[in-house]
């Protein structure tokens, strides 16, 4: 059997060393991950120290809407931080 042609999917080596991801993917990974970060910021606190004192700070609309939606936004552009190719050269 001739293996002459090179039909793997592994590239030739140029001597160069290549990043998997480009300058716009790390951009994109760190704002996601900072909006991650507010987000879960945004979403802790609000509990009472005595256990038997209601503190209505516990559904206060930051924690039920802004953190969830926070959160939501940055799992969204780590994903698409991952996905993003950045254009040919």
């Amino acid at each position: 059997m001739d293996n002459s042609k090179n039909t793997s999917s592994i590239p030739e080596k140029d001597g160069a060393f290549h990043f998997a991801f480009g300058r716009v993917n790390y951009m994109l990974m760190a704002a996601g991950l900072v909006l991650l970060a507010l987000g879960y910021i945004l979403l802790s606190g609000g509990g009472s120290d005595d256990p038997n004192v209601f503190n209505p700070a516990m559904f206060d609309s930051r924690r039920l809407v802004v953190a969830p939606i926070l959160i939501v936004v940055g799992f969204i552009v780590e994903i698409l931080a991952i996905m993003y190719k950045g254009k040919k050269q």
